[in-house]
């Protein structure tokens, strides 16, 4: 059995191991693949592995002897979903693998915001401590989240996790979702609407899946809802955000600070809005990268294609 990864190395950048997935087969392991590289990369694959490279139809009536193709994460917007059903070839995702390292960043960029911890060290490491006349100081708001309202917008795994962090904080979580009030018993107050979400939270957490229906959810309208000293958090997908509108308001001073892990397009462009945009904090797509997640994501890979190869896969999104 041929397997073959497009792009391996953001995954295992060395850390890890292919070993286990190597013992079903011949494995090939390419760090990148350009688009144009694709099908010389991908030839005579039976399993094919991708992570952000995208899979089109094309690419699937050229590869005849393709028989299962695993995306490396948990979207799956990279695969032709169609074309694959329609030559017998099932995609199988990794789900749930990140949820608890996605939580995590949902509050360290919080925390980045209320507690400024990386500009105290800095001054700190300038030696502005030891030159200041008090035994301490500072030079930007400090803000407690005990008591703050926090609106997470998806109650998924995610969602939920973020939401238990929440709580132990002591905040007041509320939650816009398809999920019941039965569902969400839980010390979570559900929200009727988006607007009263947006309206009434300190905080905005965005943990929920990007389709027609969220793209852009937050845009002008939405941010004017907000109060001005909220904090908007997006470790979901960027473009559920318009981000020049973000920029704008954060520049005009009405909402106070946005924290993503992800924008539109990725890497973004050096001239991207939030880049130089006061109060913005991005990083750079790391909240699925901790060395636990990733293992993780490895190990259900490495299940699916033995789920496979014995003739019953798993985490299909294709039936």
């Amino acid at each position: 059995m041929k397997i073959i990864v497009l792009d391996g190395h953001t995954l295992n950048p060395g850390d890890l191991s292919w070993e286990n997935i190597a013992q079903m087969g011949e494995l090939t392991v390419y760090p990148r693949t350009l688009e144009e590289e694709v099908l010389a990369h991908a030839e005579g694959a039976e399993i094919l592995l991708t992570n952000k490279t995208v899979i089109t139809a094309k690419h699937i009536r050229h590869l005849p002897l393709l028989k299962y193709i695993g995306v490396l994460a948990t979207g799956y917007n990279v695969v032709d979903i169609d074309a694959a059903r329609e030559h017998g070839i099932p995609v199988c995702n990794i789900p749930a693998y990140s949820t608890q390292s996605v939580a995590q960043m949902v509050f360290a960029l919080l925390l980045a915001i209320t507690n400024r911890t990386e500009h105290y060290a800095e001054e700190n490491r300038k030696g502005r401590w030891s030159q200041t006349p008090d035994f301490c100081y500072w030079d930007t708001p400090l803000i407690e989240l005990y008591e703050k309202k926090i609106g997470i917008v998806g109650l998924g795994h995610t969602g939920m996790a973020t939401a238990r962090i929440a709580q132990a904080f002591g905040m007041k979580v509320y939650a816009y979702t398809s999920k019941t009030t039965l569902a969400t018993d839980n010390g979570i107050m559900k929200s009727d609407s988006l607007d009263e979400l947006f309206a009434t939270c300190d905080v905005i957490s965005l943990n929920c899946p990007l389709c027609p229906a969220t793209y852009h959810m937050i845009d002008r309208r939405s941010l004017s809802l907000m109060k001005p000293e909220a904090i908007l958090i997006n470790t979901g997908r960027g473009p559920l955000v318009d981000e020049e509108a973000v920029a704008e308001a954060l520049k005009a001073r009405r909402l106070a600070a946005y924290g993503a892990d992800v924008t539109t397009t990725e890497p973004p462009a050096a001239n991207h809005p939030l880049l130089d945009a006061p109060n913005a904090y991005l990083t750079p797509h790391i909240a699925w990268a901790t060395s636990e997640a990733r293992q993780r994501l490895l190990d259900i890979c490495e299940q699916n294609i033995r789920a496979f190869l014995k003739g019953k896969p798993q985490n299909i999104i294709n039936p």
